[in-house]
């Protein structure tokens, strides 16, 4: 049994004064029923909590530590950057630097903005598209989250040729009306939206490999088929590739599969580990920003020295070596593994996989959209997730979350994951 007395009583603590004593709600762990750990540091494939306990991390911070917690490069980076001060409110040189990392990656990209979250990027990503249109309707996709503007916090109503509703109270109805459902990897949806409503949809925002609703592989005559539809009503389709960007590959998703959007959103990797956003897409279109353009968005710690030494850390170093071919050879071991034991244990689970990317779900049947991932047991989930915790494995405490393998895992860590695995299912059968 964990020894969890140190963060019992900080979680105690914080409830007094944070709202559900976190930053963020799925670090409350209440989808897994247990309380969250605090953690003191991390390491390479490892992080630990206040009470001594290591883990071997497949959060990875949801997703920016490709390289795993600590790198050198990076902390080396920010350490640099931090003794010539922590943010000027002016532009530095590392802002063009990783600027042009990030254009040289990923070719849709002629001009980039950088700003401080993944929702602050695909909010600003969605005023640009309106600004540019003259168009108020945005068509999203069920399961696909893209931070949270109100513009986002929209599910399907009866129908999706019906507005949407909110999903949060505090969501304005006018935004519920302006933004249209479709279903993830359904083009005849997308059809009927714009056979409805197609001149007046400024843009389709979509997650080219749904990582939000655990991770739901995109068939790709699928995205072509968005892209042709957005061409015909000229509409902008914009990725949200926030945690796809160098994920996959050294660039965008994109790039993998030979589409381009007009608009690109990016975070998480493309700041080593510092909050970072970024939205980026044709020279036409990005010029309409202010001070060039019309359209606003502004901020005071955006381009900020720290994140952006660390993003410019980080992506040279990926770009240096073969990371993605480790990548791709840890995670492939690692799930063939998983799926052998599950086998075992007559629990016929899927498990979707991308590169280092990965979502264990609780459902014998295949999982290509939003209804599928609904069918997942979630409380044989959380059964499940608080045994391997026990075990030293720290996977995300939600059903729902992907899970991400950096190139910090190495062969010992497959195979004490494995085992815990193992061990975590003999004790919930």
């Amino acid at each position: 049994m964990l020894n969890c007395n140190k963060s019992e009583e900080l979680f105690a603590m914080a409830k007094d004064l944070i709202p559900g004593g976190v930053n963020s709600p799925v670090r409350a762990f209440k989808s897994v029923g247990r309380n969250p750990l605090f953690i003191k540091k991390g390491s390479g494939s490892r992080i630990y909590d206040v009470d001594g306990n290591e883990f071997i991390d497949y959060v990875c911070s949801w997703g920016p530590l490709i390289l795993g917690h600590s790198h050198p490069a990076v902390i080396q980076a920010v350490c640099a950057a931090a003794e010539q001060g922590t943010s000027y409110g002016a532009p530095c040189e590392k802002e063009i630097e990783l600027a042009r990392l990030i254009c040289e990656a990923i070719p849709s990209i002629d001009k980039v903005r950088m700003v401080n979250s993944g929702t602050e990027a695909t909010m600003s990503a969605v005023r640009l598209a309106r600004g540019y249109t003259g168009r108020d309707k945005i068509v999203k996709f069920e399961g696909c989250y893209h931070g949270h503007a109100d513009s986002f916090l929209i599910q399907a109503g009866s129908g999706l040729l019906t507005a949407g509703i909110p999903t949060s109270p505090g969501v304005p109805a006018e935004s519920a009306r302006n933004t249209l459902v479709a279903k993830y990897n359904d083009l005849d949806s997308v059809h009927k939206i714009f056979e409805q409503s197609g001149d007046k949809i400024a843009a389709v925002i979509i997650e080219p490999v749904a990582g939000n609703m655990g991770i739901v592989l995109p068939d790709v005559e699928f995205l072509k088929g968005i892209r042709e539809i957005t061409e015909k009503y000229d509409s902008l389709l914009i990725f949200d590739e926030v945690i796809t960007g160098f994920r996959t590959c050294y660039g965008g998703f994109q790039n993998y599969i030979g589409i381009k959007p007009d608009l690109t959103t990016l975070g998480k990797i493309i700041g080593g580990g510092l909050p970072v956003g970024a939205y980026g897409g044709r020279k036409d279109i990005m010029d309409r920003i202010a001070p060039e353009g019309d359209v606003y968005q502004a901020g005071t710690l955006s381009g900020n020295p720290l994140a952006m030494a660390a993003g410019v850390a980080a992506l040279q170093t990926l770009k240096g070596a073969d990371w993605y071919d480790q990548l791709e050879k840890t995670a492939s071991l690692l799930i063939n593994q998983l799926k052998t034991v599950f086998k075992s244990h007559n629990r016929n689970y899927a498990i979707n996989r991308l590169g280092s990317m990965f979502c264990i779900f609780f459902t014998e049947q295949e999982v290509k959209d939003y209804a599928a991932v609904k069918s997942c047991n979630t409380e044989e989930y959380a059964r499940y997730y608080r045994a391997v915790l026990e075990q030293g494995i720290y996977f995300p405490p939600a059903q729902f979350e992907v899970s991400f393998v950096s190139c910090a895992h190495n062969l010992q860590d497959v195979e004490k994951t494995v085992d815990a695995v193992d061990k975590a299912l003999d004790k919930i059968s």
